[in-house]
């Protein structure tokens, strides 16, 4: 009977493995938003870090972290460091890539609650007199961060995505709600 059990459950481990093996390891999570406000008014939002807070969905889960901010004050060379609770975790942002008004690459180092690397872009595209904000992101996993959002049940496509989806809304509320982008 034990035997038979043990078999089982291998299986079911082997399974699982082989299932998680089976899953892409980069991934790309991308939201848009449309504003009305020209890439110039958007822009200074974007390419300063010490602006990120105040419309970043990740500022409100955690009002206690900490963050540092290093190098230029905006574009390429600008630097936050943030550490804060489980939601927040910790790690290092910085702007590798500055190009006004309508493109800016990020580099993202996380450290915890899961160590990984990550590269964001904002792309900010006229539309009229209106802009379209993209907000992309693209990483890989390797095989035991698959493996624990398997286990957990974490879709990192949706939360992320929905994360990158409040804080365009709050982005653009904050670009719209301003004098000069009408």
């Amino acid at each position: 009977m034990i035997k038979k059990l043990l078999i089982v459950l291998a299986a079911i481990v082997v399974a699982f493995c082989g299932y998680v093996a089976l899953q892409p390891a980069a991934f790309t999570v991308a939201r848009s938003a449309e504003m009305a406000a020209p890439p110039e008014a958007i822009f200074p939002h974007i390419n300063s870090l010490k602006k990120f807070d105040a419309w970043s969905p990740w500022a409100k889960l955690d009002p206690n972290s900490t963050i540092t901010f290093e190098g230029a004050d905006e574009g390429v060379g600008a630097t936050a460091k943030w550490k804060g609770n489980h939601e927040v975790g910790e790690g290092t942002m910085s702007i590798t890539e500055s190009s006004p008004p309508t493109d800016v690459k990020m580099w993202l180092e996380f450290i915890e609650p899961m160590a990984g690397i990550a590269d964001v872009t904002f792309k900010l595209e006229p539309k009229g007199q209106n802009t379209n904000v993209t907000w992309s992101m693209s990483t890989s996993h390797g095989f035991f961060a698959r493996a624990m959002c398997t286990l957990m049940m974490l879709n990192p496509e949706k939360m992320i995505g929905d994360k990158y989806q409040e804080g365009l809304a709050n982005l653009k509320k904050i670009v719209e709600s301003a004098p000069s982008a009408t």
